[in-house]
């Protein structure tokens, strides 16, 4: 027998010969491999998917309105979250240990908090334009202005950093929790426990814009299905001439049904960690920790799906992304091609 070889129980610690370390998932190498290639192709998908869309927006002049810009801001707080949070969150999810010391577990912790609540006001604002545009399309353009826009980018970005800075920073987040926290973060772990005030926090600040997109594209629906009975009631001849209202009217009811579509996947992917966050600080923290790694994977894999749904659903991101593939964004005129007609 070697005397080199250490005890079964060394061998499953985050940090060998450590008291209070946490244990290793005892995932065998094929499934540890599943899981990497999984998790790892996420999150190269949302840093190079949501980098194409950046590049787009920014580079064709065609693309600048202040529609897209708030869309390209959104795919700014997705690829930081393909960047700063998922990378770490696979070695965790799959070692079930934290290798990167309690400071950057701090950071990591507010980056993933305000990158998620960034796309959640992102989103909340784009509703609110599309709504703008779909129940007025000629004054929008005079009210949904660059600066306005603009804003509405800072705000999305301000206020979540300065939150998810002041409650993990400030150690507030686990106020009368202190010994539960100690337990739950055994040395090798990065894992948060929120206390229930500020769990009711969270859950408000995520409500709060869902309920308002709920609302709006609701309305959206109705007003575009009375725009839809009213062209088809105009008649061939409207149809024939397009005025401009009813061309206008078409691309805008468009552009909010695939917006829309990005809203419902945020909710879907994000929606199961809310709820088991709420039930678990009420509930004694219950969950198993696979279940809340699947949960937080689930919302994380919505940053890389964002960039699929924009490859979809608009034409004009297909042809961008084989111009910026096929290198002809390097040419002197490339920023002025149009990128809406069929042959760019």
């Amino acid at each position: 027998m070697s005397t080199n070889s250490s005890p079964p129980e060394a061998q499953q610690l985050c940090s060998p010969n450590v008291t209070g370390s946490c244990l290793k998932a005892p995932y065998s190498p094929g499934p540890r491999l599943i899981l990497y290639t999984l998790f790892g192709f996420g999150a190269l998908l949302a840093v190079f998917g949501n980098l194409l869309v950046v590049i787009s927006i920014l580079h064709f002049k065609q693309l600048h309105s202040p529609t897209n810009f708030l869309l390209a801001s959104l795919a700014c707080a997705d690829l930081l979250v393909g960047v700063t949070v998922m990378p770490f969150c696979m070695v965790r999810s799959v070692e079930s240990c934290w290798y990167f010391g309690p400071s950057f577990c701090t950071f990591h912790t507010c980056c993933d908090v305000a990158f998620c609540y960034s796309s959640l006001f992102h989103l909340c604002f784009i509703s609110i334009d599309r709504y703008m545009a779909v129940t007025d399309p000629l004054v929008c353009p005079t009210k949904c202005t660059v600066s306005v826009s603009g804003i509405c980018v800072s705000v999305s970005w301000i206020l979540p950093l300065a939150y998810s800075g002041a409650v993990f920073y400030t150690g507030v987040y686990d106020g009368g929790l202190e010994e539960l926290s100690r337990a739950f973060n055994c040395v090798g772990g990065c894992q948060p426990v929120l206390n229930q005030f500020w769990m009711l926090i969270d859950l408000l600040l995520f409500c709060t814009p869902t309920f308002v997109m709920m609302i709006l594209y609701s309305n959206i629906f109705l007003v575009a299905r009375k725009q839809a009975i009213k062209i088809e009631n105009i008649g061939s001849q409207a149809e024939a001439s397009g005025t401009y209202k009813i061309r206008v009217s078409k691309r805008e009811r468009k552009a909010a049904k695939t917006l829309g579509i990005t809203v419902i996947a945020f909710l879907i992917s994000w929606l199961p960690y809310i709820i088991d966050s709420f039930i678990d600080s009420f509930g004694g923290f219950i969950t198993p920790s696979y279940v809340y790694e699947i949960f937080c994977w689930f919302g994380y894999y919505n940053s890389a799906v964002n960039p699929l749904i924009n490859a979809l659903l608009y034409p004009w991101f297909r042809r961008a992304i084989k111009l910026i593939i096929s290198g002809q964004i390097l040419k002197d005129s490339s920023s002025t091609i149009n990128l809406f007609s069929k042959n760019p």
